[in-house]
Order: C-alpha cells, then structure tokens, then sequence
C-alpha cells in the first residue's frame, strides 16, 4: 500500500512527518502524522498510537502535544490518526453540530446508514493503518500501546480492553469512559449502531468491563477545572468498574487543569515514560 508524504520535518534527532494514503475501510484519503525517533540501522521500535478528540485531526497533537522530546529519548515511534473520515462525499451532522459526523467519528464502525459507508474508523485504527505503520516505517508490531485524549481516551481504553494481547500499556486524558450513559456517545452510539443499548456495549469502557474485558493496568489524567467532567467524562463510573474488576487503575486528578491541550501537553512526557516501561519489559 503506497502513502504521499505531505511534510517532513526534523526534530529531536528523529523525523516529524505527515502521510496520506487513500483508506480501505473508509473509501477516503486519510491523513496521520508519525514521529520516528533517532535510531540506528535496522533497529525496530515500539510504537504508540495516539487517539485524538472531538473536532481534532492528527495535527492538534502534533502541533501542541509536546511528545516529541520524551519519544526521541525513550525510542518510541508516535502515531496520530485523524478521528474520521473527510471529505465531498461523506455525511456529517445533518445540523452541523460539533460532536457527531466529521472530526467526531468516536471510533466505532457504523452499522447505520448513511454512515456505515466511510465512518469505520474501529477497523482503520486497529487493522488498516498498523498495517500500514509496520510496512512502511521502523515499527515493531509486538511492542504497542495507546492513549488518548477525550473522545479518543475512549478509544483508547475500548482498544486496550477489546485487544489485551495486541497492546502493552493503555492511558488516557480526560477520557468519555461511558459513552452509553453520557450525552455526547449517546448521541454518537444511536446515530452511528442504530437504537441497540446492547450494540453500544463493545464501544464503552465501563459496559465492557462490566461484561467481563481485562486490561493489565491504566493511567487516568483529568483536570478539576474540565468544563465537561461531570456531564460528559465521568471519571467516577471507571474507577468504580475497575475497583470491582480488579484492574489496576492510576487515576490522577490534576488540580486547576481543563480539557485543553494546555493540560494534555503537561502530563504528557508522564504518558509517554509510563508506556516506555511496560513497552520495553
């Protein structure tokens, strides 16, 4: 599978670059970003997968993350997807609101018209894009890991329960941890699997968990100040699912902080060190 470089930068020692290829599973070009380290030779690296928020595309964390210095130190490679399909032909929010449609494809492959055509962003990020990472840049498939931010916090920890044995560590900022009690997955769940709770479930980190998923451990950052925290993240309904489970759940609250990427870029060399540990055990 080819891909167009679009940008190609220095950085840290390693290589910023921006890549586009024309997608499978969602019928579009669609644009990621990847960090390289400095390495030598044949060297492979670890890798881990960056999921971003609402309205995002891959160049939020790439612009504002601050992942590059931790990565190009530790030797991990840092992948950025864009959160959903684009362009002329692919159906948004018929009301053209923010948090359904295009930038907000929440993860998930739709089974509802006229969105399960090109939103099949699950099978993109999990099947289609590894593919093309391990292909065409230094990346070892056996040591992987994600985290990510918001709306991509939670696709972030429905991965790493869905695929416990295809990822080494999982974290997330600010993550929407129950879409199918909280607005925002509500509406993106019905609009994108139909009105079926039960379908929901595979989408949603505490629904999985109470159904049985596992995951070694997780690290939770979110910031008192989020303007979203108590309708829309729920930190509260994780911790109890994994207190009753079992799984070890890093939950840190982080005082004064909101739902920015003033906050994410904080803690993220904290992200990017507890990934490093468990991707090189």
């Amino acid at each position: 599978m080819t891909i167009e470089t679009v940008s190609l930068n220095r950085s840290h020692g390693g290589s910023q670059g921006v890549y586009k290829h024309m997608s499978r599973e969602t019928g579009t070009d669609m644009t990621f970003s990847v960090f390289v380290p400095p390495h030598q030779g044949d060297t492979t690296l670890p890798v881990v997968w960056y999921l971003s928020g609402l309205t995002c595309t891959h160049a939020n964390v790439t612009e504002k993350g601050e992942y590059r210095h931790a990565c190009a130190e530790l030797g991990l490679i840092f992948v950025a997807p864009d959160t959903s399909p684009r362009g002329d032909d692919v159906p948004g929010d018929p009301a053209g609101t923010y948090d359904f449609g295009l930038g907000a494809g929440f993860y998930v492959d739709a089974t509802l018209e006229p969105f399960s055509r090109h939103y099949r962003m699950w099978s993109y990020v999990t099947e289609e894009l590894p593919g093309l990472i391990a292909e065409h840049f230094p990346a070892d498939p056996a040591r992987q890991s994600v985290l990510g931010h918001s709306m991509g916090g939670h696709g972030a920890l429905t991965m790493a329960l869905r695929r416990p044995n295809h990822y080494r560590a999982a974290s997330a900022f600010s993550p929407i941890v129950a879409p199918s009690q909280v607005p925002w997955g509500i509406k993106a769940l019905g609009g994108y699997l139909g009105d079926y709770p039960e379908a929901w479930r595979k989408y949603d980190a505490v629904a999985l968990i109470e159904d049985g998923a596992r995951f070694s451990d997780f690290l939770v950052d979110y910031g008192d100040a989020d303007q979203f925290l108590s309708e829309q993240l729920r930190p509260d309904l994780l911790e109890r699912a994994c207190l009753q489970a079992r799984i070890p759940l890093t939950l840190h609250r982080q005082t004064g902080y909101d739902h920015s990427y003033y906050f994410v870029s904080t803690f993220m060399e904290d992200h990017m060190r507890w990934h490093a540990e468990r991707l090189k055990a």
